[in-house]
């Protein structure tokens, strides 16, 4: 009887130990929470400041991955809108200084002194004193549920708007928020413990009701992604900000051996959209392909690595003083 009781104290003991440490040193039981959205199919909840694997995560009062911000910024801040899905975001595995949008407003600020705006009030050029990069994304979002999220909030007042997607995006479904709270992905509430999480999210197999929530949609999915980025573009122009097309590679694309008929015509369909619509658009294959360390912009299939936030910020900042230089 003692020994049994020993060993349930020892159980318990350890049990402790495991959940402080679950939750102290990896973020686990503190999980970023969703919710339901009509508009955009789903949004990260709000206002939540979480740590993962040591990594920050801060969401913002708009669901946006940033810190708070006012509604509309002064004349002298330059605004940009990154619109995105998961790379974009950055996900737990990117801490909040390392994620695009971040890397990309300290690029803009070197640049500052070359950038100005128009002031309709002082019949003048107003030299930009501040950048800020918002980032309005989420996993697996694509251009529809993108194009749900300016609806519902509108443009915040952004100079440039920056729409990047990844291969996948092209084929994404229709907004739905069938995922919240029965996708383990999207949790809806905080779990009573850190080992359950652990146990529930990353141990046991993918439940089979995963892909039934996704979405059956079916139908020429390139075509309506395609309308929902022209509807962005129009957005855009009715507010007289720029807009700058972005897309990313999946891993396999500069494998010829991996190469995908489907993706390889959906790219050919955008180009000649982008080029038929006049938007400015920057492909990251040909770029990515000319880095010497193509492997190493990588941390999986799709997602990018610090190295490779680092490439596409700096493209798009890069491509963000030409458009401003344009108008100067």
């Amino acid at each position: 009887m003692k020994i049994a009781l020993i060993i349930l104290a020892v159980a318990a003991g350890l049990s402790i130990v495991l959940e402080v440490l679950l939750r102290l040193l990896l973020g686990f039981g503190n999980p970023l929470i969703y919710i339901a959205d009509r508009e955009c199919g789903y949004l990260l909840a709000p206002d939540q400041m979480v740590r993962r694997l040591g990594n920050r995560i801060a969401i913002n009062e708009y669901s946006m991955r940033a810190g708070a911000i006012d509604p509309l910024p002064v004349p002298e801040t330059l605004r940009v809108l990154l619109l995105g899905d998961s790379v974009a975001n950055g996900g737990w595995w990117t801490d909040q200084t390392d994620t695009i949008s971040e890397i990309t407003a300290r690029q803009l600020r070197l640049q500052l002194p070359n950038l100005a705006t128009t002031n309709a009030q002082l019949h003048s050029k107003v030299k930009y004193s501040e950048c800020e990069v918002l980032n309005a994304s989420a996993n697996s979002w694509g251009p529809r549920n993108q194009l749900g999220y300016i609806k519902r909030f509108g443009l915040f007042g952004a100079k440039v708007l920056v729409l990047l997607l990844n291969t996948d995006d092209l084929f994404a479904s229709a907004p739905n928020s069938a995922v919240v709270g029965r996708d383990r992905s999207y949790p809806d509430r905080q779990p009573v413990l850190a080992t359950a999480e652990l146990w529930s999210r990353y141990l046991l197999p993918a439940p089979g009701s995963q892909s039934i929530a996704r979405s059956g949609e079916t139908g020429d999915l390139v075509g309506l992604n395609l309308e929902a980025i022209r509807q962005i573009n129009t957005e855009a122009a009715r507010a007289n900000i720029q807009f700058l097309l972005g897309l990313t590679p999946k891993r396999h694309e500069f494998d010829e051996a991996g190469f995908r008929d489907w993706e390889v015509k959906a790219r050919l369909r955008l180009a000649e959209f982008v080029e038929s619509e006049k938007i400015t658009y920057i492909d990251f294959l040909p770029i990515f392909n000319s880095a010497v360390e193509l492997p190493n912009l990588y941390r999986d299939s799709i997602h990018l690595s610090p190295k490779g936030n680092q490439l596409v910020s700096q493209t798009i900042s890069c491509q963000i003083v030409v458009l401003f230089g344009d108008k100067l």
